[in-house]
């Protein structure tokens, strides 16, 4: 079981949208994998299961999840879906990046060369 790693700087919401969402893209949840009950998420996510309801039903708008009425909710085996809002995923997480960097000063050149530098150090 993956931990939920909720703040209080932004909603709640959001965040397990996101951390949903995360799941879905790295294949923590596999294409047709059946989803706890919603009231068991939000007592994981120890949120409140009106919370977790409205993300999952946001979940289901974007067709990331669909409920088959009597057995639960499942995530999606759309898995072109899948890897489109995994490249949404990540060009905003390299839009944030990029634009924090340039805030501080950094030009392109100089992010790439952090950016590889990083990963050697973590190798």
């Amino acid at each position: 079981m993956m931990p939920w790693d909720l703040k209080s700087d932004r909603p709640i919401y959001t965040q397990i949208l996101e951390e949903m969402k995360k799941r879905i893209i790295s294949g923590y949840y596999q294409p047709g994998d059946k989803l706890l009950a919603v009231r068991e998420l939000a007592q994981e996510a120890k949120v409140n299961p009106n919370t977790m309801q409205k993300a999952m039903m946001e979940l289901e708008r974007e067709n990331l999840v669909f409920t088959v009425r009597t057995t639960g909710r499942y995530i999606t085996e759309d898995t072109e879906l899948i890897a489109e809002t995994k490249k949404e995923f990540a060009a905003s997480h390299v839009e944030n990046y990029y634009m924090q960097m340039k805030d501080l000063g950094f030009a392109k050149n100089e992010m790439i060369e952090l950016l590889s530098s990083y990963e050697e150090e973590k190798e």
